[in-house]
């Protein structure tokens, strides 16, 4: 089965719902390949790793949460940036890039996506652009400590634990990647614990003096499954071959 660029695009736009997004960088189709699209790979971000894995399994499309193109890059192509693009167009491969419109979709988006994999139950949204995400823990999760040897065990990797007061767990906060500035959100929101990606210096005080837990899981770590989610969506519903590739990061 194959489709037109046109078509995947169009999909893709109405189905994230981008024009209701204020972003970091353009969404959508960010470098134009061939027409026709049979076979479709996904991964997070659009490193040269993940463009040549594509380019082995014969994409003609690359869909990922990180793109090339980002505010406050001054436009040269060089260095990095020549490599990968002169792979995308050498070979003829459509880039698609969605961020936040994938971080925040209530399926296929990173937050769903993490949120399933832990065993939250969804109960509401928080923050700006009502990216982050509000629930309840799994059963006999009680604590903080707990919940970091949960995350560690689904995620694969050991999060950063601020443990706050040790109180039960009821609400949790959380949003995928970098998200660090948003704890003070999930603090007035009414958490008892918030998950993200990374972690800066002010976080570890916020959770001191609040008592409100903090865990930093991984950037990439909380942003390897909406892409993924997503790119199932489009094999099924246009009838692609899909692989999704994972390029491991350790931020």
């Amino acid at each position: 089965m194959e489709t037109r660029r046109d078509a995947l695009t169009a999909h893709l736009d109405q189905l994230l719902e981008v024009p209701r997004f204020s972003d970091y960088g353009p969404n959508g189709l960010q470098v134009e390949g061939r027409e026709t699209i049979r076979r479709l790979v996904t991964g997070v971000t659009a490193s040269v790793a993940l463009i040549d894995a594509a380019i082995a399994a014969g994409a003609d499309a690359l869909l990922v949460h990180h793109g090339l193109f980002w505010r406050g890059q001054d436009g040269r192509v060089t260095g990095w940036m020549k490599q990968r693009l002169a792979r995308l167009l050498q070979h003829d491969i459509n880039l698609y890039a969605y961020h936040l419109p994938l971080d925040a979709h209530a399926e296929l988006g990173n937050n769903a996506q993490l949120g399933q994999r832990l065993g939250f139950t969804a109960q509401g949204r928080f923050g700006e652009q009502q990216l982050g995400w509000l629930g309840s823990p799994p059963a006999g999760i009680g604590d903080a400590a707990q919940l970091a040897r949960h995350v560690g065990e689904r995620l694969g990797r050991t999060p950063v634990l601020l443990p706050g007061d040790g109180r039960p767990l009821q609400r949790v906060a959380w949003c995928t990647g970098g998200a660090q500035g948003w704890f003070e959100s999930a603090i007035a929101a009414g958490a008892d614990v918030y998950l993200t990606g990374e972690i800066s210096e002010p976080q570890a005080h916020y959770a001191r003096e609040t008592g409100v837990a903090y865990l930093a899981c991984g950037h990439h770590a909380t942003e390897r499954y909406g892409a993924e989610a997503l790119g199932a969506h489009l094999a099924q519903h246009f009838g692609l071959a899909h692989q999704h590739i994972d390029i491991d990061n350790p931020a």
